[in-house]
């Protein structure tokens, strides 16, 4: 089913040159290396596309998703075995992630029926109001143009080609091009196929979507600063997140650029809850750290708790927990570079104790686990940044007073989260307007891997968690990105948008 080859407005093009994946296991696969010529081609076509979808109607953009969800899983046995042989995990992670992906488009199809996201608003004229009479205004939220898409290296599927940003895009009424992640390049093909395929059945513009597979530096960046490109989404590192957030914002005409960046996700176990169930807690702990090798972007890197017995229990049964974990793989050979080079810078900071260390070569990864004063963890900022993997920091505090200098020291985050029991409300209490002001989503005694896709949920939080604190990739609110309010003054109601009639 492969063929190499780019989606360029409805056209499969090859390439000059091509780059070969390099898979866990399975068969090395060759794949056209994209330009910014195809970027332009590509852009150019959603750009033509935009004043035909943007204008179709609410129940014909719902059965397009519903259609590319249905082609996605009609083509599921072959997107599992690509995509593990290219990413390392197991059948039934892809499966489930699948399952993501086809539910996140056929829950905008819903949710576009419902049509509230338009949030509608109509103020009738006062032609006799004094001293100044008031002109008719009707409001509603409108797509903003072609948006540019960056596939995620950590889930191929949920976060990729037809993930979330797509979804939701598409949802919203614009044209998406997408920068396929080069670790999964067969994976976006095919679900590719799936998306150029509804769009022939669903008979649209076959500039409504594009994908440009692999390519140097230059094509990310042709990408973000092309003109016709109105906001960005991504979910990738600090560094390239960060590198393209400012050339979005050097544009002769800035774009927004919502990228999801990176996060340690702090847990805070409050002593009465440690006190009568530290050990579940670590045992939660540990699965939560090394699930999918450590790399969800919600992983817990680290535990605050303050100092004590049952911080020395809890410690102890984390090390239990962790030890017997057996090497995993990861998505590619950087990323366990990368977790190696973050392990070793751990383990020499200053006043970094190691729990428990372990080697591991090659593409895979095992756990890690150390701790550190709080006094030692203010010190020095660089303990604050995330390891992708599956290695956790504890925090060991003085007093509750220290608790909450860590909490007021975090940069932004995706999550933080609670473990307390009755006695522990007081404390409690006095984080909860620390921590809402840190993270998007703040949870009472669970563990943040695993985000639910619903009209509540927000992913993203203050920088460098993401790029726009107001704004989340998952749920039903992450439409809102590619919408922007315009009022109608006075307007004949032939030339309103059709919604607004």
């Amino acid at each position: 089913m492969l063929t190499g080859k780019h989606l360029i407005a409805g056209d499969w093009i090859a390439g000059a040159t091509t780059f070969g994946s390099a898979p866990a296991h399975g068969p090395s696969h060759d794949f056209a290396v994209g330009t910014p010529a195809l970027v332009d081609a590509a852009v150019r076509g959603a750009e033509a596309a935009f004043p035909s979808f943007s204008a179709l109607p609410r129940e014909e953009r719902a059965q397009f998703l519903e259609t590319i969800a249905a082609e996605i899983d009609a083509r599921g046995a072959a997107i599992t075995e690509i995509g593990t042989q290219e990413t390392g995990l197991p059948a039934a992670r892809l499966e489930g992630e699948r399952g993501r992906t086809t539910g996140q488009l056929r829950l905008f199809a819903q949710h576009i029926r419902a049509d509230d996201y338009l949030d509608r608003r109509h103020d009738a004229a006062l032609p006799d109001r004094q001293p100044l009479p008031r002109p008719e205004l009707r409001m509603i939220q409108r797509p903003i143009g072609p948006v540019a898409v960056f596939g995620a290296s950590n889930f191929p599927l949920a976060f990729s080609v037809a993930g979330g940003d797509t979804a939701s895009a598409l949802a919203a009424g614009c044209p998406v091009v997408v920068k396929g992640h080069s670790a999964h390049p067969g994976t976006g093909e095919i679900v590719a196929q799936a998306i150029d395929a509804a769009r022939k059945s669903c008979g649209l513009h076959p500039g409504v979507f594009s994908l440009v597979q692999g390519g140097k530096r230059d094509v990310g960046e042709a990408l973000v600063q092309h003109p016709l490109i109105r906001a960005v989404g991504f979910t990738g590192s600090l560094g390239g997140g960060r590198a393209l957030f400012d050339l979005c914002a050097r544009r002769p005409d800035p774009i927004p650029f919502f990228g999801e960046l990176g996060s340690v996700n702090p847990m805070f176990l409050l002593p009465e809850a440690l006190a009568a169930r530290g050990d579940a807690i670590a045992k939660g702990w540990a699965a939560s750290l090394t699930m999918g090798a450590g790399q969800f972007c919600t992983n817990p890197g680290l535990a605050v708790l303050i100092d004590g017995p049952q911080a020395d229990a809890f410690v102890a049964a984390a090390q239990s927990a962790l030890g017997p974990v057996a090497p995993q793989t990861m998505l590619t050979d950087g990323m366990a570079d990368a977790y190696r080079t973050g392990r070793d810078r751990m383990a020499a900071a200053p006043g970094v104790r190691s729990l428990l260390a372990t080697s591991c070569d090659g593409r895979s990864a095992t756990p890690n686990l150390f701790e550190v004063s709080g006094q030692d963890w203010l010190s020095n900022h660089a303990l604050a940044e995330e390891v992708f993997g599956p290695l956790g920091l504890v925090i060991r505090v003085a007093d509750s007073a220290e608790m909450l200098a860590i909490a007021q020291a975090l940069d932004g985050q995706l999550t933080c989260t609670l473990h307390l029991d009755a006695g522990d409300t007081g404390l409690g209490q006095s984080l909860m307007p620390i921590l809402e002001r840190k993270a998007g989503r703040v949870l009472a005694n669970g563990f943040p891997t695993g985000v639910e896709v619903a009209d509540s949920m927000v992913h993203g939080g203050p920088y460098p968690a993401s790029t726009n604190f107001g704004a989340t990739s998952v749920g039903t609110l992450s439409i809102r990105r590619w919408l922007r309010p315009v009022c109608y003054q006075n307007m004949p109601e032939a030339l309103l948008p059709a919604d607004l009639r």
